[in-house]
């Protein structure tokens, strides 16, 4: 196992991870965004309002990106398995 082996390994884990984050992210960013400023508009400052959409919104993401992201960690999964025996030597 060379450092260059370790370090593409690497990379390529961060990658996969922060494509698979992303998504329910950016929802939860955005949601939240639009929350804070509604609540600057109208001057309502309850700490729960914005948990509620969030939760909704990241779970609408989680159903309309979970296929994309299972198939994404499914494709990671079965690379780094197939490649042990490369690992090992």
């Amino acid at each position: 196992m060379t450092s260059e082996f370790v370090i593409t390994f690497a990379q390529e884990a961060i990658k996969t991870t922060i494509l698979v984050s992303l998504p329910v992210l950016l929802i939860g960013l955005g949601v939240g965004l639009v929350i804070s400023i509604f609540q600057a508009v109208t001057q309502i400052h309850e700490m729960t309002l914005t948990f509620v959409p969030k939760i909704l919104a990241i779970l609408l993401g989680l159903l309309v990106f979970g296929s994309w992201m299972l198939e994404l960690l499914t494709r990671f999964t079965i690379n780094t398995i197939e490649q042990i025996p490369l690992y090992i030597r």
